[in-house]
């Protein structure tokens, strides 16, 4: 079976779980149904797709399947910001009541932090990646420590608030952010367009890369940028999905069986809503909402990573 036939496959798979999730038990109102639906449908499919996007395209980067963007500290720093917000100015703030003020902090801060880090870090030529690593576990520390601090202190009914931007939700997607995510992830995506043609020598590692003509350090400074606009809008809109992009990336890989970003890039995205919207409906028809999909991901997404830390620990 070649990739093209798979990625069809994929195609189906998705196209009939969006069907049955817009579609099951929709009962008499279906205008309203297919509204609510069909919003949370668009959510999925703009949050799995840059999730998994984002995160091929580090791994590409790094050259490293068991890492992705949220190792720099995007997901902490999204908690600081909102923990910060209420416990300075509380819950009836409007940055906390109004969700495109609260987007639009949320993506400005996190690009803006990304944009400092990669700047310190590589202003010097051939600035090991490895290293913005480190920093960005420390600096993620950090963020959740001084999360943490501010929950102990504020109000327990604020700090339930709080509670409820730790975990990705679908259920309450507001349509004008999803309005303004689209149009970020679309401007995105054709600023990327011309660095497509790299990720193929990129996963060759730096110094193949760089013996066949590519402009290494220009050309991973505008896609780090990238990857992290794309996992700000992510986490801004639905909340931090930790494993997600690990998950999908790493069955695409293997499902796939090609570097060819090509086949990875479109197989990572379809795998990434099967997920989703398969996911979704576990927790609406068998768990009746008791529990929230980024902990089904997060939990099966754990567990993979250690199978993943286990199998390369043997392979070394």
């Amino acid at each position: 079976m070649n990739n093209k036939v798979r990625m069809a496959i994929l195609a189906v798979i998705a196209v009939v779980l969006v069907g049955i999730f817009l579609f099951i038990n929709i009962g008499g109102n279906w205008e309203y149904i297919l509204q609510r639906r069909g919003m949370k449908v668009l959510a999925i499919i703009l949050t799995g797709g840059t999730i998994a996007f984002s995160t091929l395209v580090f791994q590409t980067i790094t050259n490293n399947r068991i890492l992705t963007p949220s190792i720099i500290g995007l997901d902490s720093l999204y908690m600081l910001i909102q923990t910060f917000v209420i416990f300075v100015f509380g819950s009836n703030h409007r940055s906390v009541m109004s969700s495109n003020i609260n987007f639009v902090i949320c993506v400005a801060l996190m690009v803006v932090f990304s944009g400092v880090l990669y700047k310190i870090l590589f202003k010097r030529e051939g600035q090991n990646i490895y290293f913005l690593l480190l920093i960005g576990i420390i600096f993620g520390t950090l963020f959740q420590s001084m999360s943490s601090f501010m929950q102990v202190l504020i109000d327990p009914n604020e700090f339930q608030i709080v509670q409820d931007k730790m975990f990705a939700s679908f259920n309450n997607i507001k349509t004008e952010l999803l309005l303004i995510a689209g149009l970020s992830v679309l401007l995105v995506g054709i600023y990327f367009a011309r660095f497509t043609k790299y990720l193929d020598v990129m996963s060759l590692g730096r110094d193949q890369a760089v013996n066949l003509g590519v402009n290494y350090d220009y050309v991973v400074k505008r896609l780090l940028i990238v990857v992290a606009v794309l996992i700000s809008i992510s986490t801004a809109l639905v909340g931090p999905i930790t494993f997600l992009g690990l998950l999908v990336v790493n069955v695409a890989y293997e499902f796939f069986k090609t570097y060819q970003h090509k086949y990875l890039i479109i197989g990572s995205i379809l795998i990434s809503i099967i997920a989703l919207v398969g996911g979704q409906l576990i927790v609406e028809r068998v768990f009746t909402f008791s529990t929230t999909l980024s902990v089904i991901i997060n939990f099966i997404g754990g567990v993979y990573f250690i199978y993943l830390l286990l199998r390369e620990n043997k392979s070394w």
